[in-house]
Parts: C-alpha cells; structure tokens; sequence
C-alpha cells in the first residue's frame, strides 16, 4: 500500500495482516500509516490529519494555500483542520471555528477552506511577518488581493485575531516570488519608505527585465541576489547581460544578499533615494 492510510479498514478488506501492518508500516496518528521506507511529505500529513479527524475535518491555513497552489510550505509544517474535534496529536492544529459553507471548497475528497477564507485565518493566527510571505504566495498562486477577504472581516467581527488580521491583509502582494522578496519588503515599509511596487518592469525593447520592488519615479529598485548564478552559469550570463540593460535604462539597482542587515539595506537605500532626489524620505 502506498500513502497514508487507516490501518483498521485495511485489515478489515483483508488487504493486510495485523504482522504486515506492524512490521512494514509506521503509524502517524491513531490508526494512520504509512510505509515504514517512504518520505513523509506535506500531501501525507495533511491527507494523515484528514483521515485522523474521521475524514470530516475542514483544511485550512497553511495546508489549505499549499493545496491552492501557493508555494513556501514546508513539508513539517503543522495542518490545520477547522472542526469540533479534541486533543489533536502533535503536527495537528485544531481550530474550533465557525465557518460558514461558502467559505469552503472540495478538492477530490478533502474539504478545504476557499483561497479568501485560508487568507484570513493565515492573516489572523500566525505572526504578522510570517503571515505576510505565505499570503503572498497565496495571492501569487489564486490572484486573490485584500479586497476580497474584506467580506470576511465584516462577517466575523468577534472572531479571534480579526482585529491584527487587517495590517497583514493589506500588505499582500503577489508580485513577491520568493519569502526573502517578501522580508525585503517589509525592511523597507518598516522604515518608513513608501510602500515598493513589486515586479517592476524594464526594457530597451529588445531585453525584458523585471526588479524585484522599488520605486519608479526615482527609479530605484532592489533585488534580493539568491545563489542561484554559483551552479547556473548561463542565468548568471543572463543576468550580466539583464543588469547592464537596466542600468542603461537609468536605474539604480540595489543587490540585497543574506548577510545583509536591515540597517545596512535602509541606510543604502535612504542614500539611492536621496541621490535620485526624491520627495518621500523617511
């Protein structure tokens, strides 16, 4: 048997002995297993949790945007499931919540809250920083925008966290593409610079380029430099050659890499923006 499974059906339809199961599967929860060889991976955990819950148990939060696409959820990530169930083993997050049917969508099987309700619990239960990369991937994934989560706050004013969930909601952005592009935003809004525009869009008209964030009008922008170009030698030429257009464009493009600080990147793009003289310094 591949995949999780409940051990009770699968000696009830005589497809394993109770030595099979013992010896060859490792169980998860109560009554779930899995292969004693094969890898535990997100899909396992949250069909795990599924069937854990009598398979009546809502997906939700960071589970829920992984099922919709949205990239950046790890394997070990706990599943959160939205039903009245109690003492959840570990690796299950139990909320007891109301939720209404429209807030719900099947995915074969599985019940799984819809891209704007996974939105607001993400934006009500997990820090503000936290909650913003995985909204942004989930916007990036649905091109879900804090518009349509605003039904959902008014419909549940009481609600647990609904006030803090607003700040997180309007600082989502699809345009990020990796977490790191996400921290890098919230540096900048932080310290007070206005608001960065995401993917912006740059070409000589025969080369395409799009920076990370920054600010058109003084045409200062910022890129968080992952390590990709060490293996890959020809998206580092790709690269050289994209830079070198940019910078005939007129932009000033600041490199972020992950030794860099936060103070470094304010004080360096404070320095950009006053060199390119723009009104709006923090």
């Amino acid at each position: 048997m591949a995949g999780v499974f409940l051990g009770s059906e699968a000696i009830a339809r005589g497809t394993l002995t109770r030595g099979q199961l013992r010896w060859n599967y490792r169980q998860i929860h109560r009554d779930v297993y899995l292969p004693k060889t094969a890898p535990r991976s997100l899909w396992d955990n949250i069909c795990a949790a599924w069937l854990w819950s009598g398979r009546r148990g809502i997906i939700a939060g960071r589970a829920a945007a992984a099922l919709h696409g949205a990239k950046w959820v790890d394997d070990v990530t706990p599943i959160e499931v939205v039903g009245p169930f109690n003492h959840p083993p570990p690796g299950i997050i139990v909320r007891r919540e109301r939720i209404g049917v429209e807030d719900v969508v099947e995915m074969g099987e599985l019940r799984v809250t819809n891209p704007a309700r996974t939105a607001f619990d993400l934006a009500r239960h997990l820090p503000r920083a936290v909650a913003v990369v995985h909204l942004d991937a989930l916007a990036a994934a649905t091109g879900l925008s804090s518009a349509d989560v605003a039904p959902l706050i008014a419909r549940h004013k009481g609600a647990r966290g609904v006030r803090q969930c607003q700040e997180p909601l309007s600082l989502m952005d699809g345009g990020a593409q990796s977490p790191k592009e996400s921290w890098l935003r919230l540096v900048l809004i932080d310290a007070g610079f206005p608001r960065p525009v995401t993917q912006i869009r740059v070409t000589d008209g025969r080369l395409v380029a799009y920076l990370d964030l920054g600010w058109k009008e003084p045409m200062v922008a910022l890129e968080y430099d992952g390590d990709q170009h060490r293996t890959d030698r020809p998206q580092y030429v790709k690269d050289i050659r994209r830079a070198e257009m940019v910078d005939r464009q007129g932009w000033t493009v600041i490199k972020v890499i992950k030794e860099d600080r936060p103070n470094f990147i304010i004080a360096r793009t404070h320095d950009a923006l006053g060199c390119r003289r723009t009104p709006r310094l923090p």
